[in-house]
């Protein structure tokens, strides 16, 4: 394809997310599998191109004067990629499978310097979160949303069950690899032009359970529960099971893990990588269905002989995913308030839920992908407000006791800890632990 016929084809997937109104990856698998011709680099400059101008659809509709598949394009291109106005009408020439020309007002738009805009149009998200990202970043706020709306790189965390950062570095050589400049397992890689990182579940060193692809924030996040060996964890959200190996590795399969989650299904992917890190000290506790205390329960507690049992309770919580638009821009655009409501009643079971299993002196380790007040501070003031018998630890010992350097610019007013792309150039994470009576966090 030429590079006209790609922008041609992201034109028509965008035009299509607007009408059928569905997840990119799923207009993109279908745009695939009808455009058989496209090679594997086509495929991945098309969706590169649609993810850039999901990215920076505010400002780029704002830079042309209309939100239009066509125009949100053409700013991408101005604005995000940087071509000047010329470069953009030999992609926009009306040849053969190349867009229409540029009107007098397109070209006009794309010379003239950039107009004055609003704080969603500038930072690239929705209106209607303007108040709560403003109470989280103040005049930061624009400089904030414009990183998260930047690509992001490939990190990878070394399964230290198995190697050193510096041994994998080392197999890894001819994948030019860099250390994370914060988490001391990770390693990171950068995509090209076309959006292409190196093929790494492909690696034979990732078949042997010697890595797992997990951006430094999470790996940051997972580090920061303080989880130690010998430790009785429980990690009650635990997905597909990232931060569940990342746990076993820290803790150098010593004491037990106890990995749940509310709905069965989310557990699939854990078994192959539990098998493949070699985590011996893990248990999984699978419920009979959809597991929830209040609308459900019907349905047996998986974790029912393990109260006030825990040393460590991780509670990944299900959140509004605001801190991963660098790698899901589309999400952005499909939240609604709605949703940010569920999440917040959905936050308050699963940590008074986690409340329970906590033994006296253990800690609560709160994590969330948001960078939302609501889901973060807020839900952990009203927690204490609940459960006077937890305090929060400061955001200086969890860093010290995790043998990380001090974060105190991303600690936030109610005591936790807030990663950005712009400030530890991360995805979005928010932490927050909590001890129940005496401090007896691990070291």
């Amino acid at each position: 394809m030429t590079p006209a016929a790609r922008v041609s084809a992201a034109i028509a997937i965008l035009a299509d997310l607007e009408v059928r109104r569905r997840p990119v990856n799923d207009a993109l698998r279908e745009w695939g599998q009808t455009h058989r011709f496209a090679g594997s680099r086509d495929r991945a400059a098309v969706a590169t191109l649609v993810y850039d101008a999901l990215r920076r659809r505010a400002s780029a509709a704002s830079l042309l004067g209309g939100d239009s598949p066509r125009a949100v394009v053409l700013g991408m291109l101005r604005l995000g990629r940087g071509l000047e106005a010329d470069d953009i009408a030999r992609l926009f020439s009306g040849e053969r499978f190349a867009p229409e020309a540029l009107t007098a007002d397109e070209r006009g738009r794309l010379e003239a310097p950039p107009p004055d805009m609003s704080a969603p149009a500038a930072g690239d998200f929705p209106d209607w979160l303007e108040e709560p990202l403003t109470r989280a970043f103040g005049d930061d706020l624009i400089a904030e949303m414009q990183a998260l709306a930047d690509r992001a790189p490939i990190d990878i965390r070394v399964n230290t069950l198995k190697t050193s950062r510096e041994a994998l570095a080392e197999a890894l050589a001819h994948l030019s690899p860099q250390t994370t400049p914060l988490a001391p397992d990770g390693l990171r890689f950068h995509v090209d032009a076309d959006g292409r990182g190196p093929a790494l579940q492909a690696e034979p060193e990732f078949i042997q359970g010697l890595f797992e692809v997990q951006d430094e924030g999470s790996q940051l996040a997972s580090r920061l529960t303080l989880a130690a060996p010998g430790e009785q964890v429980i990690d009650l959200c635990a997905g597909a099971g990232g931060k569940t190996l990342a746990l076993a590795a820290q803790m150098d399969n010593r004491g037990q893990i106890y990995a749940t989650d509310i709905d069965a299904q989310r557990l699939a992917a854990i078994h192959a990588r539990l098998e493949r890190s070699g985590a011996r000290n893990v248990q999984l506790r699978v419920p009979r269905g959809r597991y929830d205390p209040v609308r459900r329960p019907e349905v047996a507690d998986p974790l029912a002989d393990l109260a006030a049992s825990a040393d460590l309770v991780l509670v990944d919580a299900p959140c509004t995913g605001t801190g991963t638009w660098r790698r899901n821009p589309d999400a952005k655009w499909r939240l609604r308030p709605g949703a940010l409501k569920e999440r917040m009643n959905d936050q308050a079971v699963v940590l008074d839920r986690a409340a329970g299993l906590v033994k006296p002196g253990g800690r609560i380790a709160y994590v969330t992908c948001s960078l939302l007040p609501a889901e973060n501070d807020d839900a952990i003031t009203a927690f204490l407000e609940r459960h006077d018998e937890f305090s929060i630890l400061s955001a200086e010992d969890v860093c010290r006791q995790a043998g990380l350097p001090d974060l105190a610019p991303c600690a936030t007013a109610a005591g936790g800890l807030l990663l950005t792309p712009h400030r530890t150039e991360t995805d979005g994470f928010y932490v927050a632990v909590l001890s129940n009576g005496t401090t007896g966090a691990a070291g």
